[in-house]
């Protein structure tokens, strides 16, 4: 069932409105700016001879993708500057973007979708958009972080830029978030890839001529590289852009419960508790391994996901959960075009827990490291302090580049149709 609705107040992805006032507070606190050593971009490999624009030394930069990718990244050749004031820490920088970033104003419809073990996952679409697209036109699936939705102001804007393209948008909220329902005892995770699928596989249905890609932030980022890695060459995206990830989620667990991070901690798992507490009676009689007023009552994401979630996907343990849910071990089998954007002091996606490795050695991998930006901030470039993040260009950008490249090959295929004659020749036989 589909349903028109506007957006227009402001709705923070990180931290709810109980904990605005002991943040704002808690900022005032003397504090040493963010340390950081200057990036240089990696030698690994070098831009081709026929490209004279070269990385600014303020990004890290690698990837075995480097060289086919980097040339339509026009944004790293300029120095990352970001804006004063209020990026000198990375949590002002991440609050304040939360809190305070402005919210495009848009018209979506919602579709409900019932998933095969009887679950729900709300679709967003840009209402109007079946009229003014033609049934062709490329289309992005975003993926929110934790407790996100088509309400938050990073996706608000990414949308609205895609949109500005003539590309076909459409948010993809998880059980329970962004006011999705929840119809069985289960939440969504950072290991189950069911939803997913099935929604790739709607939409993709729905128009069967438009080539499909995917953003993600945060915990829909490692969502979104997992997939790739399983579906590996039978994946059905063209390409794909990673933001904020946390992708060890062993090492992003230990830096969330140390110092300052224990405020985004306890807002997240507020955020958890008032969505679980909503639909408390689908699991009053579940029995089990469940700790449910534990997780009714969490005050870490960590309590929460020991009490429900990793009972929920057959996880021995919380730490078994996390370990088995990192994206980091899935980007070796990517084979779908991917950049990866992360900034070196994330608070909440560590930079250490990034596969630099696996990422040089996979040719389809790209990875853009700023030396600011915080979680989802990135208060930087030309509409800073309260316009889109400094990373939609670039990643508008990449996807562009992407979708040449594919009516490129739809070209090639169709001045070939002797080819075509044979390719359905097999696929009858």
């Amino acid at each position: 069932m589909a349903t028109t609705r506007s957006f227009v107040g402001p709705t923070p992805f990180l931290l709810s409105s109980p904990y605005k006032s002991a943040l704002i507070k808690s900022l005032h606190l003397p504090s040493s700016p963010t340390s950081f050593s200057p990036l240089h971009v990696s030698t690994s490999s070098t831009i081709s001879a026929d490209h004279h624009q070269q990385p600014h030394p303020s990004f890290e930069i690698l990837g075995g993708a480097r060289d086919r990718f980097l040339p339509s990244l026009s944004h790293v050749t300029r120095p990352y500057h970001p804006f004063p004031l209020i990026a000198w820490n990375r949590h002002i920088e991440t609050i304040f973007a939360s809190f305070f970033r402005s919210l495009p104003d848009v018209r979506l419809r919602r579709e409900c979708i019932r998933t095969k073990d009887g679950g729900a996952v709300a679709l967003d679409w840009v209402s109007g958009d079946d009229r003014l697209l033609p049934p062709d036109a490329p289309l992005l699936i975003l993926l929110p972080g934790l407790t996100g939705g088509s309400g938050d102001s990073y996706v608000r804007h990414m949308l609205v830029r895609a949109r500005s393209k003539g590309w076909r948008v459409v948010v993809f909220n998880s059980r329970g978030c962004g006011d999705s329902p929840i119809t069985t005892p289960q939440f969504y995770s950072a290991s189950f890839l069911g939803d997913m699928r099935e929604v790739v596989s709607h939409v993709s249905a729905r128009y069967p001529n438009a080539n499909l890609y995917g953003v993600g932030w945060s915990l829909g980022a490692n969502i979104l590289v997992r997939y790739l890695g399983q579906e590996s060459q039978n994946c059905p995206l063209s390409g794909a852009v990673s933001l904020c990830n946390p992708f060890n989620l062993v090492v992003a667990d230990e830096d969330f419960r140390k110092g300052f991070n224990k405020i985004y901690d306890k807002a997240l798992s507020n955020a958890l508790c008032k969505i679980f507490n909503k639909h408390a009676l689908l699991f009053e009689d579940i029995g089990g391994e469940y700790n449910i007023p534990q997780a009714a009552n969490a005050k870490s994401v960590r309590e929460f996901d020991d009490g429900l979630t990793r009972v929920s996907f057959g996880f021995k343990s919380v730490d078994d959960y996390y370990f088995n849910s990192s994206s980091s071990d899935s980007i070796k089998h990517v084979q779908t075009p991917l950049l990866c954007i992360q900034a070196a002091n994330d608070p909440i996606a560590p930079s250490r827990g990034i596969p630099r490795e696996d990422i040089k050695e996979n040719p389809n991998c790209l990875l853009v490291v700023t030396s600011k930006g915080g979680h989802l901030g990135w208060v930087a470039g030309d509409e800073a302090p309260l316009g889109a993040p400094w990373t939609d260009p670039l990643v508008i950008d990449f996807l562009q580049f992407l979708e040449t490249e594919e009516a490129a090959k739809s070209t090639q295929t169709c001045s070939n149709p002797g080819d075509n004659k044979e390719t359905l020749y097999h696929l009858q036989v």
